[in-house]
């Protein structure tokens, strides 16, 4: 009877979780908070030793060296001795809240039908109520663009921070980019069509170009016209034109960035960043020279051929900022969702394969925050920027000391804690107080 009676409860709190819809978001910060003795990495490649970060209203007002007069702190007051404070990391390239689970279909909301589609808006599909965005706070990553996939034109992204009840509240920058896959030069045979898998000429890449080039001219001559009708994929690329929303490519290959830089300059474009970049290397002269950034895929993956160096996924964004490209790490691919909680230990491979690790942070952290536009208040700890931050037992950068104790977003203490343990305190809470009553 015991043995049956503890199932029935073990089922209610499953139901009663499926039911529960989210964790409850954070406050607004009521009092000023005052972290002292951590070991502060700023985020923009300074470090201060035994620190002093005040914050108040959700803005840094004190970022510096730990205050010996003993004066009284303000606030809240976390002793942080032997601990590390972070700037909040980003996620770009990102579909969380676009997808809960790959294999049901009616969690599936990243795409839509069409090629040509710069009007659809990831941001009203945002889900705030993950539970995989959920999951992203334990590890510190406390904002990400979303970015919608599909079609040659597939939608404008917006940037979002991790603890909100709806997509209202959580969006930091609405509409920020428009998202083109560009083609490929070369393309695999379909062997599902028995077609030979190796890699061969695309005939109909000059053409699929061409599409993009029309499509932007008709852009032009629509909005430069009388506007006799309403064109919503036409109207959503005013702001393109304009410089006020960036344009973020996802390519690849060397002859394809290199078209990539060519099109910019015939659409006269002021902002693109080249998102995966497998071969920007190659080309990294002219993504300077064109002020380009490159968004560069996980280094956690295979070379892409067989003759190639097998560290060359590490190094890459190394070898990219010794070039001088300002370069920071997406994690778009094979389950990208989960694995954009990898970010830091991300970052922490490209500084074990030679670059500075303050260096290394900032490629998840201020570089990200300059290619999205939002480094005015994000991406370092420094005096009036948002408090978006967290406190690490130890070095975020290695997935062994990455052990959270704090989080805030804009000055807001969010939950460390997954849906699934709080359902599991829920459960032992209920089973105590069963036990308890017998």
């Amino acid at each position: 009877m015991k043995i049956f009676n503890t199932y029935i409860l073990i089922a209610f709190l499953i139901i009663s979780g499926n039911s529960f819809a989210q964790q409850t978001p954070a406050d607004k910060q009521s009092e000023a908070v005052t972290i002292v003795g951590a070991t502060a990495h700023l985020g923009n490649g300074e470090i201060i030793e035994n620190s002093l970060i005040i914050f108040e209203d959700g803005k840094l007002t004190e970022v510096t060296s730990k205050d010996l007069t003993k004066r009284q702190y303000p606030g809240e007051i976390i002793n942080a001795e032997g601990k590390h404070v972070y700037p909040g990391i980003i996620a770009p390239n990102s579909t969380l809240g676009l997808v809960e689970i790959d294999a049901v279909k009616a969690t599936v909301d990243q795409d839509e039908m069409g090629e040509m589609l710069p009007n659809i808006r990831s941001l009203i599909a945002y889900n705030a109520e993950s539970k995989i965005v959920e999951s992203m706070r334990p590890n510190g990553v406390l904002m990400g663009q979303i970015v919608p996939r599909g079609g040659m034109i597939s939608g404008t992204s917006s940037i979002v921070q991790f603890d909100a009840w709806n997509w209202e509240d959580a969006v930091i920058k609405e509409d920020d980019g428009l998202h083109i896959n560009w083609p490929d030069s070369y393309q695999r045979g379909r062997w599902w069509r028995d077609e030979d898998p190796g890699l061969k000429p695309n005939k109909e890449y000059t053409e699929d170009v061409q599409k993009l080039s029309d499509f932007f001219a008709s852009s032009k001559a629509y909005l430069d016209g009388n506007r006799e009708y309403k064109n919503l994929p036409y109207l959503a690329m005013d702001p393109v034109f304009s410089g006020n929303k960036k344009v973020f490519v996802h390519v690849d290959g060397e002859k394809e960035i290199l078209d990539v830089i060519q099109f910019k300059k015939d659409q006269n474009l002021e902002h693109v960043v080249i998102v995966g970049g497998y071969y920007s290397l190659d080309v990294a002269d002219a993504l300077k020279s064109n002020d380009i950034p490159v968004l560069v895929n996980r280094p956690h993956s295979t070379p892409e051929e067989a003759y190639e160096d097998y560290d060359y996924p590490y190094k890459l964004a190394n070898l990219l900022h010794e070039k001088g490209v300002l370069v920071a790490i997406e994690s778009s691919g094979q389950m990208e969702r989960m694995n954009s909680r990898n970010l830091p230990f991300y970052a922490g491979t490209v500084a074990a394969f030679g670059l500075d690790k303050e260096k290394a942070l900032s490629l998840i952290t201020l570089n990200t925050a300059k290619i999205l536009g939002i480094d005015e208040n994000y991406g370092s700890l420094e005096k009036g920027k948002s408090a978006t931050l967290f406190i690490s037992e130890g070095d975020a950068l290695d997935m062994r000391g990455n052990i959270l104790s704090h989080a805030f977003i804009d000055g807001r203490k969010v939950s460390l804690e997954t849906h699934q343990t709080e359902l599991w305190k829920r459960y032992s809470k209920k089973y105590k107080e069963q036990k308890d009553s017998k």
